[in-house]
């Protein structure tokens, strides 16, 4: 299934339509022909023109996108002729590539470097795409050439590749609510509209939680551990914000806080993780506990009205595993070595605390910094003193990039002539042993306080021999960004 259709119907499983939009405004010749959303890329490999981008083009350009798309989905559920693999299937993955561009640079964009603006075209796109996506995968006329196919599969003598396919659009389908009476496709029409405001919702109060966890530290005294250029951006950043004199302690948008592992303070470790792990759940406007609830309780709902015993089942019966029963046999099987490992860290950690005369036990924010002391008992290691070699750019360029190329012949080459939607971040041109073009591949690993947190990969371009387009790669990290003059280093947890 195309990226589009596949991306609607993911959107669908959350989400769904409203039919009081207000029509959207006709686009003059003029507005269509300068949006660079709407247009392929001359770029190399169709980079997105990141420089040319701008948030006033996303809301016109997923209108035309759907109006598009909608056409080319009439066009094919419509069509007079018998449904055929070509003329239904194919000719749906061929479909919305329009819409699969916009949606790939806003959705990743607004990931990467959101702002205000984006945060509402999300909140009021999200319904308009649902609308579309139900148009699809609840258009009777379609499923019925879908499901013809499907019934007569054995017959069309397909081969492995397009037997998966026709297979996977067919329970795109059903998993829709394709097969469903009008009354039960209503209700899961209402259902996905109230999800659509809570996904949402709940994704937005993430990353803004994150920002309002930061606190205020009094005393330099207490930052022990941490470096002079890292406690001098912390004075930076408080006195930015009026408290001179003060230190501001920013949080990642990961579980674990990357200073734990140098901070000497206990009590000012066992904050930090506080502030960390509480984020969402402590009252307040981006309080995210009743949303989950709702969530789930809509979600189960949801997969149960197409046949599945929960959301579970429903959510993984395309995935590899299958079922959660196959999920959870593999997490018992590795659950007690796991423990058991932890378990014989923690106590070689409590040796140590025992040692120093501590007077606690170990907990969860003592672990990063008490490991760095085990390893430094037991090999005299000193993590310092690998920070010239694992300094950020040096694991990418004589590390990863060196044993890629080692390994497959492949090169990775700087391109410093291709816009970028950041400063901080790199893109690399990708080639095969004989100089082949492979890819773009775009590095971005500081954390940014409007960069969604974790670690990911995604995509501008998707490789396809059906478009003959190779893949712009984007990969992501949330490593804090070093002060000046320091090596950029990655988190334990990365």
């Amino acid at each position: 299934m195309s990226r589009t259709l596949h991306a609607l119907f993911a959107a669908s499983l959350l989400l769904s339509y409203s039919d009081v939009f207000a029509k959207p405004a006709t686009m003059t010749s003029a507005q269509l022909a300068s949006n660079p959303l709407l247009h392929p890329s001359k770029l190399p490999y169709q980079l997105p023109a990141f420089d040319k981008i701008k948030v006033a083009h996303y809301g016109p350009a997923f209108a035309e996108a759907m109006r598009q798309h909608s056409a080319e989905i009439d066009a094919i559920a419509n069509a007079k002729d018998a449904p055929s693999f070509d003329n239904t299937i194919v000719a749906m993955e061929k479909s919305g590539q329009t819409l699969s561009r916009v949606e790939s640079v806003f959705f990743n964009l607004n990931r990467l470097i959101t702002n205000e603006a984006m945060q509402k075209i999300e909140r009021d796109i999200a319904a308009k795409l649902a609308a579309h996506s139900d148009a699809i995968f609840l258009n009777n006329k379609l499923f019925t050439r879908v499901d013809q196919l499907f019934q007569q599969r054995a017959e069309l003598k397909l081969d492995a590749e397009s037997l998966r396919l026709l297979e996977h659009v067919h329970n795109q389908f059903v998993f829709a609510g394709a097969k469903l009476d009008p009354t039960q496709q209503a209700r899961v029409k209402k259902i996905n509209l109230e999800l659509a405001d809570l996904n949402t919702r709940f994704n937005q109060n993430v990353l803004k939680e994150v920002n309002a966890a930061a606190f205020l530290v009094d005393s330099k005294e207490e930052l022990a551990g941490l470096s002079d250029e890292q406690i001098k951006a912390m004075a930076d950043a408080a006195k930015a914000k009026g408290h001179a004199g003060k230190y501001l302690m920013e949080l990642t948008n990961t579980t674990t806080q990357p200073q734990n592992t140098y901070l000497q303070n206990r009590a000012l470790r066992e904050r930090l993780h506080s502030a960390s792990i509480s984020r969402g759940m402590h009252g307040g406007e981006f309080d995210n506990r009743e949303l989950i609830v709702q969530q789930a309780k809509l979600r189960a709902e949801r997969g149960q009205l197409v046949g599945f015993s929960n959301y579970a089942a429903f959510s993984v019966a395309e995935e590899t595993a299958h079922t959660p029963q196959a999920i959870n046999q593999l997490l018992a099987e590795l659950t007690p070595a796991a423990v058991a490992n932890a378990r014989k860290e923690g106590a070689e950690i409590q040796k140590i605390i025992d040692a120093e005369k501590g007077g606690f036990q170990l907990t969860a924010y003592d672990w990063d910094i008490y490991a760095e002391k085990v390893r430094k008992a037991r090999y005299d290691f000193d993590a310092g003193q690998l920070k010239p070699y694992f300094e950020l750019n040096n694991v990418m360029q004589n590390g990863v990039f060196y044993a890629a190329n080692q390994l497959y012949g492949i090169t990775f080459t700087r391109r410093t002539d291709l816009p970028k939607y950041h400063p901080d971040i790199e893109i690399y041109e990708v080639k095969e042993a004989d100089g082949k073009p492979l890819a773009l591949f775009i590095a971005d690993y500081y954390a940014r306080s409007n960069k969604s947190g974790g670690a990911w990969m995604n995509e501008y371009v998707e490789q396809s021999t059906l478009f003959g387009t190779l893949p712009v790669i984007g990969n992501h990290l949330n490593i804090p960004k070093p002060a000046k003059g320091e090596a950029a280093m990655p988190l334990p947890n990365h």
